[in-house]
C-alpha cells in the first residue's frame, strides 16, 4: 500500500471508530499512530483529514445525500460513508488532492476496507458529486 493511501487508511479507521463509538479523536489517532510506522508528514496528513472531516460531517453528509439521493446515507455502510466523506473533503473542501487522485484513492480504500461492491459504489457516488463540483465548492466556501 502506498504511503499516502496508508495515511488515508488510518484516518478512515479513526473516522469509522468515531462514527460507531464516539471515542475521543485524540485517543483514536494516538492508538492508530502507535500501530503504524509512518513518518511525521504522513501522520500529520492523517490528522489533517480527521480534523478536517469531523467538524463538517453533517455538511458533507448533506451534500452526499443531496447529489446521490438513490443511496440514503443511513443505509450506506459506515466504512463507505467515511470513504466518501474523506474524498469529498479532500477535493471539494480542502482542495488538497486532485479530483482523479481523490477518487482513485477512495476506490483503493473501498477495495481494502469495504465490501465486494464498495469500490463500484464509491466510484458512482463520487462521479455524481464531481458533476456538481462548482456548486459544492461554493457551498463550502461559505462555511
Amino acid at each position: 500500500m502506498k504511503s499516502r493511501t496508508k495515511a488515508r487508511g488510518i484516518a478512515l479507521q479513526v473516522l469509522y471508530e468515531y462514527d460507531l463509538t464516539g471515542h475521543p479523536l485524540g485517543d483514536s489517532l494516538e492508538t492508530r499512530f502507535a500501530e503504524e510506522v509512518l513518518d511525521d508528514q504522513l501522520l500529520s496528513f492523517s490528522r489533517q483529514i480527521v480534523t478536517g472531516v469531523i467538524p463538517l460531517i453533517s455538511h458533507l453528509d448533506d451534500v452526499i445525500a443531496e447529489h446521490a439521493p438513490e443511496w440514503p446515507l443511513e443505509q450506506v455502510a459506515v466504512i463507505d460513508r467515511n470513504i466518501l466523506r474523506i474524498a469529498l473533503w479532500e477535493f471539494a473542501v480542502a482542495k488538497i488532492t486532485p479530483i482523479k487522485v481523490a477518487i482513485n484513492e477512495a476506490i483503493e480504500l473501498a477495495k481494502i476496507f469495504g465490501s465486494d461492491s464498495s469500490s463500484r459504489f464509491v466510484n458512482g457516488v463520487l462521479g455524481s458529486l464531481v458533476n456538481h463540483l462548482t456548486e459544492i465548492q461554493n457551498r463550502f466556501s461559505k462555511k
